[in-house]
């Protein structure tokens, strides 16, 4: 017979430099699996995790009286992320005034929805989990919004204070921190 020689490593894989298993891919900083074949090329997967959520999908017992609010009027509890969340540009009657208009035409509210959510995970660097943003809304919006009503005020940004609220909440805590140049008049003493 003859003798079976192997192509070398740059022939086999297509002029690729190959990766040893158990070193992390570059793209993607995976580790290859000790079991993949030599010539196997990683797919350029986006593995950006995050933080996990506060509190879970369906923890909406944490918060009772934003559970009952949002059951009954979830555009209320909308307004309210919304002002939050683009910092007092939107304010809460317009947001919930938007949503409800969405809630009719077609049931796409989700769709605003869905994007504030994805604007709060960029924001706080949250995982997209346990559904992805739009499924998440599509399919219990009132659980999603009762989620990140949670995680705002966890972080101490309470979406029921408005963004003026939380302004003015924040001064008062540096207030006791700071002296006080209150003007004095001192002919007022007499």
């Amino acid at each position: 017979m003859g003798r079976v020689t192997t192509p070398s490593e740059e022939d086999s894989n297509n002029g690729l430099p190959v990766q040893q298993p158990g070193t992390p891919n570059q793209r993607t900083r995976v580790p290859v699996s000790q079991f993949a074949p030599p010539n196997y090329q990683q797919a350029n997967v986006n593995l950006s995790v995050g933080r996990p959520w506060s509190t879970g999908l369906f923890d909406c017992q944490a918060d009772q009286a934003n559970a009952v609010l949002t059951t009954i009027v979830p555009c209320v509890t909308f307004g309210q992320i919304a002002e939050v969340m683009d910092e007092g540009e939107m304010t809460c009657p317009l947001g919930t005034f938007m949503y409800l208009l969405m809630m009719p035409a077609l049931c796409s509210h989700w769709v605003m929805g869905s994007k504030y959510r994805e604007k709060m995970r960029r924001k706080f660097n949250l995982v997209e989990a346990p559904y992805s943003d739009c499924a998440s809304h599509v399919l219990c919006p009132c659980c999603s919004l009762c989620q990140e009503y949670r995680e705002l005020k966890i972080r101490n940004l309470d979406p029921s204070l408005g963004w003026n609220g939380i302004l003015a909440q924040g001064q008062g805590q540096y207030e006791s921190e700071a002296p006080s140049f209150a003007p004095t008049n001192q002919y007022m003493s007499k």
